[in-house]
């Protein structure tokens, strides 16, 4: 993983514009502890920011000239377009979530002129921790402070799920946006993404790690198989609304859900089972973290995990393999995969004395598996979205 300093991205901003930065921010990335597939299914989600995440570095310019150049793709090199160009290239590569946040806030109104803009990554590479909603955010918060244009927290969440949709052209929902931009340090979220409501619950770690663990597998099949359980979720929601009026599988409790879906045929059925539990489990984990209760907390995201595997069948041989190494592991009180699936990242929550030695066990196992190691990463909740003062080494 890459590791930065302030110092070292000063020099490097230097080195590619040959004149100083004038102000830095940072957008972490996010894991989701809790609530898989329930988005878009009318239920809640339970993530939060992690100290990973997007630095960006930037100086105003009096032409109309965006200048962008991105440490982690250094052979695409400097990206130049005017700040009136508002079509996505291809040639631009990641550039085009800059060139989106500008294109959107200009057709909002917004007068901004031209910049050099200097991007470094650290989340891990298709870890599935949202690397492209950290840098949506961290250029909509950049440009918001330096050019004054007042927007809220929440609009500019708003406008990185807009420029995931309508620019980049990926169906997103608001969770990955929601968690960067509103994140707290030591804080997990419930989002219900349907009203955006939203409350905070301590994360109280003391002795234990949140512990990434990256399959390193391409994740081919996430994004057809996620169309294909929207399409089942969709289809088992008409078939149960003339039994149960409701606007969504997740306004379902477990016992109604039994009621209704006894004539479901059985994979459908096993689809709506996930979501609406998933959703229960989701909103008891916020209660076990209210009320301190870890080892709860675990127990919910083994079963999360289960649910997945079983009925929602998104998992796949190595986050499974994984997953089941981590739970076997001496100090682990839960693990479960995170993200959409079929490969990026699992999490587990370990006492810190037997991290390393869960680590390396886990690892062990994977490989015997698999035949080729994951990557572990440990983790702290951070803040969201924000700009960094002088002491803010990292």
């Amino acid at each position: 993983m890459l590791s930065f300093d302030m110092e070292q991205l000063r020099q490097q901003f230097e080195e590619v514009f040959a004149a100083p930065a004038d102000r830095s921010f940072f957008a972490p990335g996010r894991i989701n502890l809790i609530g898989e597939h329930t988005d878009y299914n009318g239920g809640h989600v339970f993530p939060c920011a992690i100290t990973f995440g997007t630095y960006g570095l930037v100086k105003k310019r009096e032409d109309d000239v965006i200048r962008v150049y991105s440490l982690n793709f250094e052979e695409v090199g400097i990206v130049t377009f005017p700040v009136t160009d508002d079509a996505y290239e291809a040639s631009h590569d990641w550039a085009n979530y800059v060139k989106g946040v500008v294109t959107l806030l200009r057709k909002d109104g917004h007068d901004i002129n031209g910049f050099d803009f200097l991007l470094a990554g650290n989340i891990p590479n298709g870890a599935g921790l949202s690397s492209s909603a950290s840098l949506e955010l961290v250029t909509a918060y950049m440009l918001n402070e330096v050019y004054g244009l007042g927007l809220e927290r929440l609009d500019l969440v708003r406008l990185g799920q807009r420029v995931e949709n309508t620019f980049i052209g990926v169906n997103s929902g608001i969770m990955d946006q929601f968690a960067i931009g509103m994140g707290k340090a030591e804080q997990a979220m419930l989002l219900d993404c349907e009203t955006l409501h939203h409350d905070y619950a301590p994360i109280s770690l003391d002795g234990y790690d949140i512990v990434i663990m990256n399959t390193n597998k391409r994740r081919e099949l996430a994004d057809s198989k996620y169309n294909e359980r929207r399409r089942e979720c969709d289809t088992a929601l008409g078939l149960i609304q003339p039994k149960h009026e409701v606007d969504a599988l997740g306004q379902l409790s477990m016992d109604a859900f039994e009621q209704v879906a006894i004539d479901l045929p059985e994979t459908l059925r096993k689809r709506a089972r996930h979501a609406v539990s998933e959703n229960e489990r989701t909103k008891l984990a916020y209660t076990a973290l209210q009320e301190g209760r870890l080892e709860t907390f675990g127990q919910l995201m083994n079963a999360s995990h289960a649910s997945l595997r079983d009925d929602y069948e998104v998992t796949g041989l190595e986050l499974d393999t994984l997953v089941a190494a981590a739970q076997g592991c001496d100090g682990v009180i839960g693990a479960r995969m995170t993200g959409a699936g079929f490969g990026g990242c699992a999490i587990a929550i370990v006492r810190q004395d037997k991290t390393e030695a869960m680590i390396q066990e886990t690892s062990d196992r994977y490989v015997a598996t698999i035949g080729y190691a994951p990557t572990c990463y440990i983790a702290s909740v951070g803040d969201g979205v924000r700009e960094l003062v002088e002491e803010e080494v990292k």
